[in-house]
């Protein structure tokens, strides 16, 4: 009989075995946060620091501080003011950016678009949109699999959100997306030493062109519809851009926060579910005994299952296989927040003030709460091993009132977009696939994904 392979160890960065200086700290930041943790942030329950650059800073990893901070006295956690200084320029008040009474009006006007029966109507036009992205690759050929999937996964966001309806080339949106995250989705130095506002930062100045090539492809579609619905009220599309236009007013949201929601989710919606799909193709390629699973479960659901919208409970493997990705390379590595007033939590002392980082980078490779951290094992997410896992060790998708509204349209287009694409084609890695993760806003491969794409 044939040993079982070992476990795949995808890339990461090495836990540092002492703390950098300031000035090695405000390099790293600006370059790949991933590179920052040391080995407390990988063994530890919490790293509590009395005093540093921001002032105190608290790093949870522990699920019952991580389901303290998120929900059980959530009111007493606001956004941090560093995460809010990258984001706040590009989304404003956006579903990710804004608080209080402007946030509750955003999520309470976006909710009925994510319901289970809508988002279940979403399942045919995102096979229509996968079956399209895989019917452009030619057997043998080369690509950028990171890119592939921004594009597809941006196709099926205009197509079940917006009716097809955004303004603008796509081509030159994913150009544009890229540029946005490679500037102003950074640290800046300034903002981590907590510089005066009225000081320029570099990353936001090179970023600017690029945020009003955004600002004015939302204004376009928005426009596009206005004029639309003016001219055939009945015969507008019943999407999500129609939803937040009929939301304008007094008891709802003002026409800027709809600008705002409309360009978090051309501009963000659709990235963090392309880089996880990039990362699960790549793991699998990297462990062909895991892919021959996957690829056999897609191959009979595929085949006797209609409906797309079913198959994602019907593929408990592939599910998992992505869900392993997600852990390993999670789309949003830090969830930040920023203690109101002191508090006292099982002994710990937290002041007000104080930078919480809850990492899902560093809890989901912890050392205490995973078996064999750092390797792809999709058997974690199978059926009988779910319950194992702590709601609040697995965090791809948040927690708490701010979880990500759009994770169960998420986990259904994963499921779709592989189940085509793997259906097809076989993913393979080449010499030169070596990605870094780097964390952009999302964790991305540094360099790309290139993989042959071979017809199976």
């Amino acid at each position: 009989m044939d040993a079982t392979p070992a476990p795949f160890v995808p890339p990461a960065p090495k836990p540092r075995s002492k703390p950098p200086s300031t000035l090695q700290l405000m390099r790293i930041v600006y370059r790949n946060p991933l590179e920052l943790w040391g080995e407390p942030s990988y063994n530890e329950p919490f790293v509590s620091i009395g005093t540093g650059i921001g002032g105190p800073l608290l790093i949870a990893n522990d699920p019952a501080l991580i389901r303290h901070i998120l929900v059980d006295n959530a009111a007493n956690y606001r956004m941090a003011r560093v995460r809010q200084k990258i984001l706040r320029p590009i989304l404003k008040d956006g579903l990710l950016t804004a608080e209080g009474e402007t946030w509750k009006r955003s999520r309470k006007a976006m909710a009925p678009v994510f319901t289970p029966r809508h988002i279940a109507g979403f399942a045919r036009p995102m096979l229509e949109r996968s079956e399209a992205s895989a019917s452009r690759y030619a057997d043998g050929a080369v690509s950028d699999i990171a890119r592939d999937m921004t594009m597809l996964t941006y196709d099926i966001l205009a197509e079940t959100l917006f009716s097809g309806e955004i303004a603008g080339d796509p081509a030159d949106f994913a150009r544009q997306v890229d540029h946005l995250f490679e500037t102003m989705g950074r640290v800046d130095p300034l903002d981590l030493i907590g510089a005066p506002d009225w000081l320029p930062r570099i990353t936001r100045l090179r970023g600017r062109r690029t945020l009003a090539f955004f600002r004015a492809l939302v204004a376009q579609t928005m426009r596009m519809r206005k004029e639309k619905r003016a001219a055939d009220p009945d015969g507008a599309p019943n999407d999500f851009l129609t939803l937040l236009l009929k939301a304008e007013g007094p008891d709802g949201l003002s026409a800027d926060e709809i600008e705002d929601n409309i360009i978090t989710f051309i501009g963000a919606g659709h990235e963090t579910t392309a880089r996880a799909l990039g990362w699960t193709l790549y793991c699998l390629s990297r462990a062909p005994w895991e892919r021959d699973r996957v690829e056999a479960e897609i191959d009979m659901v595929v085949a006797a299952t209609p409906d797309p919208h079913e198959w994602l409970a019907k593929m408990p493997l592939t599910r998992a296989a992505f869900e392993e990705a997600m852990r390993l390379y999670p789309p949003a590595a830090a969830i930040s927040r920023e203690a109101i007033k002191a508090e006292r939590w099982q002994g710990l002392d937290i002041a007000a003030g104080t930078q919480v980082q809850i990492m899902p980078w560093t809890i989901h490779r912890h050392r205490k709460l995973w078996k064999d951290p750092d390797a792809f094992l999709p058997e974690r997410f199978h059926p009988e091993n779910r319950e194992k896992i702590d709601r609040y060790q697995y965090l791809p998708f948040g927690a708490g009132p701010r979880v990500c509204i759009g994770a169960a349209f998420a986990m259904q287009e994963a499921a779709i977009a592989l189940g085509v694409l793997m259906s097809r084609f076989r993913f393979d890695v080449l010499p030169e696939t070596d990605p870094w993760p780097v964390q952009k806003l999302t964790t991305q491969p540094q360099g790309g994904l290139p993989m042959r794409v071979s017809r199976r």
